[in-house]
């Protein structure tokens, strides 16, 4: 594909997304647009969720790998490309070359997901774990890439990824005519880029929102100085959007046509994951999360219809594992306590007891009965228990303590 350019940076338009759509025809699917009730209650006017992590490979990158490898020259195509990635990218970028029989290498970190690995090398990959980093990896495969003369496919920081991505926007606004606002996560800002170059060609009046993760938000930074801005040490577990800097291609356009970006916290990703897997029956990873999280958290800035991507559903289990309990403890669903009892036969029996009647599950439980810190008469219980919510668990603390027992916190 041929992209106008402009002194500053390279002017996407509607027609270069549409071109994009054209050669993603029979490749990356038209993932669904679902309606959610819990949402819509929320929000007070209808929100619908855009499963890209239905896509083939798990996510909306696909589409930008696919268009920026398909306008390889021949030569560049017989060399072969590189990517690095640490999940999402690294897949799309592995189906995309296999699709259009060109040799691709992926760099990954050494702690990269094994699910992840695997998926990247049944796509057709040569995966090579390198680094503890991202940062690290990157730059092997950038001197991979100088070495060899490999091409480089950078994840967001080039037109033809942002055409890609951008072909999202077009099918919302075909699912979802009456849309007003689009909620997006980003990381390096293609993604957002490229939805809103598609977006507010044809309708300029929907209002676009990027969210990012709070440990991980270079955008708010570089919007206020006005040129990117790096960030020392982004942390977050949303790995989808864990990105230190903005590309140079992808600012410049959401600096234009991004209407706000907010952040998110870890307990409202969690709570959002968990939502979605709940309530829409649909497995979505941190970095797709993000726009549910961004709406639990103030509904009422949002004006209907209200479209969020789901941008994509690559999570390792373990680490679901782990979000589904954070997310389950900050919407009140766990509760830890460490209570003082009476060390006498048949105390821990009425601990479970009053717990039965509180209608308390117990997952866990530990009984200490020799510490240095307990009187001679006196045990500690660590409990771990599964409730209803925020009310129950003050109800099962009120019960405990008017049972007898010493909550200790």
């Amino acid at each position: 594909m041929s992209f106008r350019t402009t002194a500053s940076h390279p002017a996407l338009i509607l027609d270069d997304v549409r071109g994009a759509q054209k050669m993603l025809s029979g490749v990356a699917r038209v993932t669904a647009l679902e309606g959610s009730r819990h949402l819509t209650e929320l929000v007070g006017s209808p929100v619908h969720l855009k499963c890209e992590n239905l896509q083939r490979t798990g996510s909306f990158k696909l589409r930008g790998a696919y268009v920026r490898i398909s306008g390889l020259t021949p030569v560049e195509r017989a060399a072969g490309v590189v990517a690095a990635s640490a999940g999402n990218h690294a897949q799309g970028v592995a189906l995309a070359s296999s699709l259009l029989g060109v040799r691709s290498t992926v760099f990954m970190p050494v702690g990269a997901p094994l699910p992840k690995v695997a998926a990247t090398r049944e796509y057709g990959a040569e995966v090579r774990l390198h680094g503890q980093v991202v940062d690290e990896t990157l730059a092997a495969a950038q001197q991979y890439a100088e070495e060899t003369g490999a091409v480089f496919i950078h994840p967001f920081d080039h037109p033809d990824i942002i055409a890609g991505q951008g072909t999202v926007g077009l099918e919302i606004l075909e699912q979802c005519p009456e849309v007003r606002t689009i909620v997006l996560g980003i990381g390096g800002g293609g993604f957002a880029a490229g939805v809103a170059v598609a977006v507010k060609a044809l309708r300029p009046d929907v209002r676009i929102v990027g969210v990012q993760a709070e440990g991980a938000a270079c955008y708010p930074p570089s919007l206020a100085a006005g040129h990117p801005v790096s960030l020392d040490s982004p942390a977050t577990m949303a790995d989808g959007i864990k990105v230190g800097r903005p590309g140079d291609v992808p600012f410049r356009l959401i600096e234009e046509l991004v209407d706000e970006v907010r952040t998110v916290t870890e307990d409202e990703l969690s709570s959002a994951l968990l939502l979605c897997l709940e309530r829409a029956k649909l497995v979505v990873e941190p970095a797709g999360a993000s726009p549910v999280a961004a709406l639990l958290s103030d509904p009422e800035a949002f004006r209907g219809p209200v479209v969020a991507v789901l941008s994509g559903g690559n999570v390792d289990p373990l680490l679901m594992q782990r979000i589904l309990r954070h997310g389950m403890s900050a919407a009140g669903r766990y509760l830890s306590l460490r209570l003082r009892l009476t060390d006498r036969p048949g105390a821990l029996a009425a601990l479970l007891a009053a717990l039965t009647v509180a209608d308390a599950n117990v997952l866990d439980i530990g009984h200490v009965r020799t510490d240095p810190r307990l009187g001679l008469t006196e045990a500690e219980v660590d409990l771990h228990l599964e409730t209803k919510g925020p009310q129950h668990c003050a109800e099962v603390e009120a019960a405990l303590r008017a049972a007898g027992f010493r909550v200790m916190g």
